[in-house]
């Protein structure tokens, strides 16, 4: 693991990123994967990965965190996964009827997620959670949208995305049809009700994050309420599903939606995603059905082969070794290890690793204990110079203790630097660049050129808010 001051160069990834701006928006294919979310000149390209490490094109190694933004739990090029992908691409991936792939997956899945009947394949969590909430306002016939404002992402669907801070391009009217309720609290859930008396078709909320577990019969009277007021619950188990529990969340804390979006783990990172729920719902979509039909899902690439078998291959590493307990286990020591370095220095009100131990972010706080971002940066520029890469420390099952070892190694030597910006009461003459940005946010910031004698950061709005 490289140390800071030692050899390790990002010349070429940043030659690529710039090629990448000029021929893809952003930079990136995905807002959280874009250069601005990490800090500036040190944005790796990556080249290859194997387990829980990842190299760049500058020949860099790092531990890498929130693998495939959380949707690799087995480790990158994990053999069994890739071998099963490999033999059906060779049978072809697609075709003009129904693959034996998709009844095999169907039956798999719907033994995983017991309280669902039907499944229907995708290839992204929004577009299942799109189509969650378009046959949610089929069966009632009502026009509004309840989301839970305490969660940060949910579809790149107007719908969804008309809330947030990039609602250009999106209807004022699409805007006004989505409202928000909080987390663990069903008073303002019932407010909603009584606001909109007849008019929310779903509620539409993730079970728990990383951060936020659900409180004693939160869940349960979630349930109950929209069984009084004839609205469909929708779990947005994309990053939930099979980090939290084989079965999801709903399983974990036994409360069974009426729908239920899946994407991420699914796949270990192939492309494969899946709309779940209850046989009235999902028939709608149908051909057994007297009512008009809602367009669900109907994809060319929802059924390829490849994403199929890849989750059947992930379904029987589930099966072989608890993978979610390796993740906790594993998670724990990270956490454990990170506060107490915090600890040790006397930082620990400014900077901690929290959450669930499969799901685990960093919090990086100022001198004045306010959230930054002007810290976190520092904060990742630190512990990309020691071989560590992640916007969180969101773990895998093929992270090692030697990993975790490192990992809290690196942190500590990282947050000597962090403590000395705490003493200045700024991260002025330590920080090589400007502070990373909110993913979504409403104007990107004027592109400058990149100046190795300028250490002065550019301020930028704040806000812990990642894309999911």
């Amino acid at each position: 693991m490289t140390r800071a001051g030692g050899d390790r160069t990002f010349a070429r990834s940043t030659a690529m990123q710039d090629r990448l701006h000029e021929l893809v928006p952003g930079g990136a294919h995905t807002y959280a994967r874009g250069s601005d979310q990490y800090p500036e000149g040190m944005a790796p390209v990556i080249a290859r990965g194997e387990g829980a490490h990842v190299q760049d094109v500058d020949g860099n190694w790092y531990v890498e965190y929130g693998m495939g933004l959380r949707s690799v739990t087995l480790g990158h090029a994990y053999p069994p996964v890739v071998e099963a992908v490999v033999e059906a691409a060779r049978a072809g991936v697609n075709f003009s009827r129904p693959s034996v792939w998709e009844l095999r997956a169907a039956e798999e899945f719907l033994e995983q997620v017991p309280g669902a009947d039907m499944v229907k394949f995708a290839k992204n969590g929004s577009d299942a959670t799109t189509a969650a909430v378009k046959v949610a306002r089929t069966a009632t016939g009502r026009d509004l949208v309840a989301v839970c404002s305490s969660h940060p992402f949910f579809s790149t669907g107007d719908w969804f995305i008309g809330t947030t801070e990039m609602d250009a391009g999106i209807p004022a009217s699409e805007r006004a049809l989505t409202v928000g309720f909080d987390f663990n609290d069903l008073g303002s859930v019932e407010a909603l009700f009584d606001r909109h008396p007849g008019r929310i078709a779903c509620l539409v909320l993730e079970a728990a994050t990383g951060t936020l577990a659900p409180e004693p019969g939160f869940l349960a009277g979630l349930r109950r309420l929209v069984d009084r007021d004839g609205s469909v619950l929708v779990f947005d188990e994309i990053i939930t599903g099979m980090r939290w529990a084989r079965g999801g969340a709903q399983g974990l804390y036994g409360v069974t939606p009426d729908l239920s979006s899946w994407g991420k783990a699914l796949g270990n990172g192939f492309a494969v995603s899946a709309l779940a729920g209850k046989r009235e719902l999902m028939e709608l979509g149908g051909l057994r059905t007297e009512a008009a039909r809602t367009f669900l899902l109907s994809t060319t690439n929802g059924p390829e082969t490849t994403g199929l078998a890849a989750y059947l291959a992930v379904a029987e590493a589930y099966r072989q070794l608890d993978v979610v307990a390796v993740m906790e286990e594993q998670g724990r020591k990270l956490a454990d290890g990170a506060n107490a370095a915090a600890a040790a220095l006397g930082i620990a009100d400014h900077f901690a690793v929290v959450g669930r131990p499969s799901c685990e972010v960093f919090v990086t706080r100022d001198h004045l204990g306010r959230p930054s971002q002007e810290f976190r940066t520092l904060f990742l520029q630190e512990m990309l110079e020691r071989g560590v890469l992640g916007q969180s420390f969101v773990i895998s099952a093929a992270h090692t203790d030697d990993d975790v070892e490192r990992t809290v190694e690196a942190v500590g030597e990282a947050l000597m630097v962090y403590a000395k910006a705490l003493g200045a009461g700024s991260c002025t003459g330590l920080l090589r660049g400007r502070p990373v940005a909110p993913a979504l946010r409403r104007f990107a910031a004027p592109r400058r050129i990149p100046d190795p004698s300028a250490l002065q950061p550019v301020e930028r709005t704040t806000s812990l808010q990642e894309e999911a």
